[in-house]
Formats: structure tokens, C-alpha cells, sequence
């Protein structure tokens, strides 16, 4: 128990580390913005209490407001992936159910199905993200473009983060 409770902050400490030294200070375009810090909240455990996620995804999404200097973007924007958490683990879920205290994982549930599940969940975390960030529907296809380049280049990182950090 206390060796998965140290994977987890350090985890946590990964992701916020990582989104802000690295991802954010890489520009590739306009249309591309590479965030990573949600992978900590799509990692949890999945009989993880819904409330403990959605402190947790708060700190988070601090986190990184703080040092980007957002105002809380990030963290509203992580609160809504981890309220909407537990209803797509419940649509996607395997047909025996889930097992109790196992992380929604590549390993344990197969790769067709973690990319389903992190996809549709950072494909909402950047919907909200990048509307609130620029309140306005003025450039709405713009926009749209945004999320759906920038939805796809996050999964492939959060992937990619996953196969070389996790190990469950």
C-alpha cells in the first residue's frame, strides 16, 4: 500500500513537473499545444473514491496554474475530466467488469480500449480548456481545428508517457 501510495505522488509530481519544464515551454505551432498532466488522473485506481479524484484533480490543475500564471484554467478544466471520469469508465467498461484497485492501464485492459478512454476524456478536457481559454466563439472552427490536433498529439504523449513510465 505505501509503495503504490509513493508511486502516485510521484506520479503526481511527474505530471505537473513534465507539462510545465517541457511541454510548455515547446511551441509547435498555434494549432498544437501538448498537455500531459491529466495522466495522472487517468492512471488512478478505478474504485478510487470520485471525491478523493476530484480533490486531487484540483491540486492538480493548481499545480499547473501556478506556474503558468492561468488563473485557474487548468484546474477547472482537470475537475470536469475527473467529474466525467467515472461515467465513461462506466461506458467503457469490460464486459466482466472492472477489477477492484487495478489502474485503467494499457497492461491490464488492453490498448484499443486505454485509447478509447483517454482519448474521450482529453478530448473533453480540451474542448472545455481551449473555449474557456478564449471565451469566445468568434473563431469556432479555428478552434475546433485546435482541439482536435491538439486532443491527438496529448494522447499520443500520454500513451507514449505511459508505456515508458508505468509499469502495472
Amino acid at each position: 500500500m505505501i509503495k503504490q501510495n509513493i508511486r502516485y505522488i510521484l506520479l503526481f509530481v511527474f505530471s505537473v513537473l513534465v507539462q510545465t519544464l517541457i511541454f510548455d515551454r515547446i511551441y509547435l505551432s498555434n494549432y498544437f499545444t501538448v498537455l500531459i498532466y491529466m495522466l495522472f488522473i487517468l492512471l488512478l485506481p478505478v474504485d478510487t473514491n470520485k471525491y478523493i479524484v476530484l480533490v486531487y484533480a484540483f491540486f492538480l490543475g493548481l499545480s499547473v496554474d501556478v506556474f503558468n500564471s492561468t488563473q485557474g484554467i487548468h484546474a477547472s478544466a482537470i475537475v470536469l475530466l475527473a467529474f466525467i471520469r467515472p461515467y465513461v469508465l462506466r461506458f467503457f467498461a469490460p464486459r466482466d467488469d472492472y477489477d477492484d484497485n487495478k489502474c485503467p492501464s494499457v497492461k491490464n485492459y488492453g490498448l484499443i480500449w486505454f485509447l478509447k478512454y483517454a482519448g474521450s476524456l482529453i478530448l473533453i478536457h480540451h474542448f472545455y480548456l481551449f473555449f474557456i481559454e478564449f471565451f469566445s466563439f468568434a473563431h469556432f472552427f479555428q478552434t475546433l481545428l485546435r482541439i482536435f490536433l491538439s486532443s491527438a498529439i496529448s494522447l499520443f504523449f500520454v500513451t507514449l508517457s505511459h508505456f515508458l513510465f508505468v509499469r502495472e
